[in-house]
């Protein structure tokens, strides 16, 4: 069972090593814990098996949810977990009056970009050059809450 519950500073190490498997510019253990301590940043720890299996992450902008990392680690894909942080972050912006949710993921993405429009995120437009590492273009995506 998925175990979905808000990010705790014991869980910063181990999240660091995600953010090194998932992502090419990784955020520190040092720039999680300043960022999950953000008066507008929500945080969620998903829990398989007693064990962390993902996280998630937003910043609260207006009446908005900007989604800045969703990972998963590798052999927990594919379980419904991703979905789950997703849907945390959903009912909290819910609860705090947001309108939407929305981020960006690579144009190459396939994977996220089918996760993400399966649980109910629309493309609302394109970032040229937006990322680097390598260079690539940002799917801009927006979900109604």
């Amino acid at each position: 069972m998925i175990n979905v519950s808000p990010f705790q500073a014991e869980d910063a190490h181990e999240i660091a090593e995600l953010e090194k498997l998932c992502f090419s510019s990784p955020w520190s253990e040092t720039e999680l814990l300043a960022s999950a301590c953000l008066s507008y940043a929500v945080y969620f720890t998903a829990r398989l098996d007693n064990g962390i299996a993902g996280y998630a992450g937003m910043y609260i902008a207006a009446d908005q949810g900007v989604i800045n990392n969703i990972a998963v680690f590798p052999q927990y894909r594919r379980r419904g977990i991703a979905s789950a942080l997703i849907e945390a972050l959903a009912a909290e912006g819910r609860s705090r009056g947001l309108s939407k949710l929305c981020l960006e993921v690579r144009a190459s993405n396939a994977a996220a970009l089918s996760l993400y429009e399966k649980n109910g995120f629309y493309r609302v437009g394109l970032r040229r050059g937006y990322y680097t590492a390598p260079k690539e273009d940002a799917v801009l995506l927006d979900k109604d809450l």
